[in-house]
């Protein structure tokens, strides 16, 4: 599976929460059964996505936080309703969705194959679960202000998206859609909501840019190693819009609700 730093999950929660669809939390969370019910957070990181719902639901919730990491769960702060479980999650027990009327990740998606997501939907079906994924990358990359090498890099970087991510063939793009097919298939109401991060330009270097645009332009490299010099000539010129504070970076994303059909009606 893949390995994310604590730093670069720590850089990147800020641009996470104001992201996300505030209205289509609030949706899925008014949807839910009141009181003390059980909450799966798959590949938690160190608890973003649970300071994020927690933070907007008034509710007490049994929460049960999830990943393969032991250093990043190390840094959740666990109370009597929040447990954490270091799990390999390339295989989704069953144990994990006992008693969870909620199953939510963040970022995640894209990362998996489409055999994984049949698995969770199914287990998601079999145990009567909602589901809330956010921040699932859609493919979308847009960049100020322009350079001629925008679009290679983006198609590079999907490119990237599409191989192995420790899950299997990832489903990069195309996440969101398969699985709202599936979801829909399953039984399930699905709402879907844009989350772009729209990263601004500021009157300081951002930290946030210049490491997406390091890792895009690796990804890309990865890709067209012949293409290696155009690439690093495109990540120079992007790093030099960041420095000047001229730079704004779009990264599509889009949160998926997933509803049990019964509990909607």
């Amino acid at each position: 599976m893949g390995a994310f730093s604590a730093d670069w999950l720590r850089l990147r929660e800020p641009a996470d929460h104001a992201a996300r669809s505030a209205a289509l939390t609030a949706e899925l969370l008014r949807a839910l059964p009141r009181g003390p019910i059980g909450i799966l957070d798959l590949a938690c990181g160190t608890g973003s996505n649970w300071r994020y719902l927690s933070s907007r639901d008034a509710d007490d919730r049994d929460w049960l936080l999830v990943d393969h990491d032991p250093s990043l769960l190390s840094l959740v702060q666990s109370t009597p309703k929040v447990r954490t479980v270091e799990r390999d999650l390339r295989g989704l027990d069953d144990d994990l969705f006992v008693g969870r009327a909620l199953v939510t990740g963040s970022a995640l998606l894209d990362l998996v194959s489409e055999a994984w997501l049949r698995q969770l939907v199914s287990r998601c079906r079999a145990h009567d679960a909602a589901a809330l994924f956010a921040l699932t990358y859609d493919g979308r990359l847009s960049f100020e202000p322009d350079e001629p090498d925008d679009a290679l890099i983006r198609d590079l970087v999907n490119l990237h998206q599409r191989t192995e991510k420790g899950f299997g063939p990832a489903l990069g793009p195309a996440a969101v859609a398969t699985a709202a097919d599936l979801f829909r298939a399953s039984g399930h109401e699905v709402r879907i909501a844009a989350s772009d991060w729209i990263l601004r330009r500021s009157s300081a270097p951002d930290l946030l840019q210049e490491q997406l645009i390091d890792g895009w332009a690796e990804a890309s490299t990865e890709m067209a190693v012949d293409r290696a010099g155009v690439i690093g000539a495109w990540r120079r010129k992007r790093r030099g819009h960041v420095t000047s504070g001229r730079s704004v970076l779009t990264v599509g994303h889009q949160d998926l609700a997933a509803l049990p059909v019964r509990r909607s009606a």
